[in-house]
């Protein structure tokens, strides 16, 4: 765990020097935050290209601990360590002053990033724990998402699977943002166990888009008070589902405090009847999707450079063009490569970050050379990686679009929908952009800037952008994230107005985070508990570690949670809606691993074809297929529990 945790504050620390090169006007936390971003994505990417050619080994995380130390480079120039240096030691010096006095802000910010590390790390700790009992989660929605990540960060840190085969998909090019899977296996390499490399991973990226959204946030609007505000609407994100807590306090014969202690259900998303369901961050994307949560914070880096250029351009006098255009040239030579990195990190935050600053570029139309070089850069970098996962075999294209107006409103129509899914929050956006109280609206350059946003929001409700039309939401939390700025400073310019609407205000801001203040509790207080894994399927997958070669093949039961998936090694089919939702065609897979277990008459010629070494049978094999026993009882086997794990006749898969 140390040397693990080593890797992340190299990382951290030598994407806060690289700030320097790009922005030098930055605050120092916000420089760590940015630094956490940046330094993250390129600790995966750079390992990543040293393990096509060496695999995930030592030797792996050494070279990319010297690529991570060439920013310290930097302070070999006189004028640059300097600059470095006084920063370092201003913002220390600054810390120490606060400490020996805090004043009210100082107590304030303290006090929010303290609530904010116990929250978060007490929601993490809930996603993926051991106990005697098994492997569980606390969080519904990650149930499925759970053991698909643990197969893929297996894959890399013990299967070898270099180049990135699916590792639930044998024999198919692995077209999955899987740079967040490959980091947390990294951590693994160097000594973390893997569900403390999670917790590690999630906590640092975490704590990054709260500072990044906090500091884009004061960009914005100038307001600190809003720059608190934007990260509590994006951490409790979710609808008027807290209504239902009356309901259910009436339903209750103990009250309200047991209920709350014990929640019988969440209140930002409900299957049943398409009702609510957007979610709440933390519990529907952040935890079971981890990919998005490494791509906002890189993205916001990237949106707080645009920002800063377009402020910079419509502020800068003839006298200061020269010097504003070098400037403005490296932050967009950075966002570029920043924005680069996202398709193995997160493809649709990727395509929302392009789009936008196609339009953007668009709107401010002065700037047109630093946006060529931005997208000049971007491509050049995004480039493989869009090769890549454009080659994918097996993928139905026609799957991902499709006309289907109002998301996945069930139902409802598509006003009650939005507003109970999300409250008053596009009532307040509206408030917001449409504001024309003098000295007090919004600048128009602003609006101008978030305008593009609007269509995060717009095309998602009318076309489905992937096989599960529920996915849409990679693209509308964009939408999400990019508002709460504006209707953190509609609620800001509240609370800070005369009594009567400070307390319309603080009324309206309980209603936007209590619904997700409510599943988060819910997590916490360990309400809902979900076995992903028993005692004797930890116990099998021990045993296929220790004798399956690192890319052998192993046929089991396509559900969400065979052992296979602790091992890496690689499953011919994986849970099927993994499948689904990535638009591949499993069916005849999924067919003949049916006459495999079977012993059917072609049972052989598809273990052959498919290069199957070892066949698991257990619990859930015998309980969703049709086992022919007879069949395989001419293989050797090894038993551990209820399961009993075959081995083929066929070569072994290397090493």
């Amino acid at each position: 765990m140390l040397a693990a945790s080593l890797l992340l504050v190299i990382a951290t620390l030598s994407g806060t020097l690289l700030t320097f090169f790009y922005d030098r006007s930055a605050p120092f936390a916000a420089r760590l935050c940015m630094g956490a971003a940046t330094g993250l994505a390129l600790l995966s990417a750079i390992g990543f290209l040293f393990a096509l050619r060496l695999g995930l080994t030592p030797a792996t995380c050494v070279l990319t601990v010297l690529a991570l130390a060439l920013p310290f480079l930097f302070l070999l120039r006189m004028d640059r360590r300097r600059h470095i240096l006084g920063e370092i030691g201003a913002a220390l010096r600054k810390a120490a002053a606060a400490a020996r006095k805090p004043d009210r802000i100082t107590v304030t910010y303290v006090l929010f990033y303290c609530v904010i590390a116990i929250l978060l790390s007490a929601v993490y700790s809930r996603a993926a724990y051991q106990t005697v009992d098994g492997i569980f989660t606390g969080v519904r929605n990650n149930l499925g998402d759970l053991t698909l990540h643990l197969q893929v960060i297996a894959s890399f840190a013990q299967g070898n699977n270099f180049p990135p085969e699916d590792p639930t998909y044998a024999g198919v090019r692995f077209a999955y943002p899987f740079l967040v899977d490959f980091l947390t296996a990294m951590l693994v390499r160097a000594g973390a166990d893997v569900l403390n490399a999670m917790w590690l991973q999630n906590m640092v990226l975490s704590l990054a888009l709260v500072g990044l959204l906090q500091y884009w946030t004061h960009l914005l609007t100038r307001s600190r008070l809003a720059a608190l505000i934007a990260p509590l609407l994006v951490l409790f994100s979710g609808g008027l589902g807290w209504a239902w807590i009356f309901q259910d306090v009436h339903n209750s014969s103990n009250g309200l405090i047991p209920l709350l202690e014990h929640l019988p259900h969440e209140y930002t998303i409900m299957d049943a009847g398409g009702i609510l369901r957007w979610g709440n961050s933390l519990t529907t994307l952040f935890v079971p999707q981890r990919s998005i949560l490494f791509g906002i914070p890189l993205a916001l880096c990237v949106l707080c450079l645009w920002w800063k250029t377009i402020a910079a351009e419509t502020q800068a006098s003839s006298k200061e063009a020269s010097n504003h255009d070098v400037v403005s040239r490296r932050r967009m030579i950075a966002a570029g490569f920043f924005a680069g990195l996202l398709p193995l990190i997160h493809a649709h935050t990727f395509l929302v970050i392009m789009g936008v600053g196609a339009c953007l570029m668009l709107l401010f139309r002065a700037s047109f050379r630093n946006w060529f070089v931005f997208f000049a850069v971007a491509v050049i970098v995004a480039l493989p990686q869009l090769l890549w996962l454009g080659q994918s075999g097996g993928v139905k294209l026609a799957s991902y679009v499709a006309w289907q107006p109002g998301w996945d409103h069930g139902k409802l129509n598509a006003v009650p929908f939005w507003l109970l899914n999300t409250g008053l929050f596009i009532p307040l956006l509206v408030m917001a952009l449409t504001w024309r109280h003098p000295h007090e609206a919004l600048p128009k350059r602003l609006i101008m800037y978030y305008s593009p946003f609007l269509l995060c929001f717009i095309v998602p409700n009318l076309i489905k952008l992937a096989p599960w039309v529920w996915d849409n939401i990679k693209v509308l939390f964009w939408w999400y994230v990019a508002s709460a700025p504006l209707v953190a400073w509609v609620l800001a310019r509240g609370l800070r107005s005369r009594p009567g609407v400070r307390w319309l205000a603080a009324g309206a801001l309980a209603t936007l985070v209590l619904a997700g203040a409510l599943d988060i509790l819910r997590v916490v207080t360990g309400a809902g508990e979900y076995r992903e894994f028993d005692p004797n399927g930890i116990a099998i997958a021990k045993l296929i570690s220790d004798q399956a070669a690192p890319r052998a093949v192993v046929l089991h039961a396509p559900t969400y949670n065979s052992p296979l998936f602790l091992t890496g090694r690689r499953s011919l089919l994986g849970y099927p809606g993994w499948m689904w939702s990535r638009g591949l065609d499993y069916s005849q897979r999924q067919a003949e691993i049916g006459r495999m277990y079977a012993g059917a008459s072609d049972a052989d010629a598809l273990l052959r074809r498919y290069q199957v070494e070892y066949v698991l049978i257990g619990p859930e094999e015998l309980s969703s297929l049709s086992v022919n026993r007879e069949f395989w009882s001419h293989n050797s086997f090894q038993q551990v529990g209820a399961h009993r794990l075959y081995r083929t006749n066929l070569p072994s898969g290397g090493d």
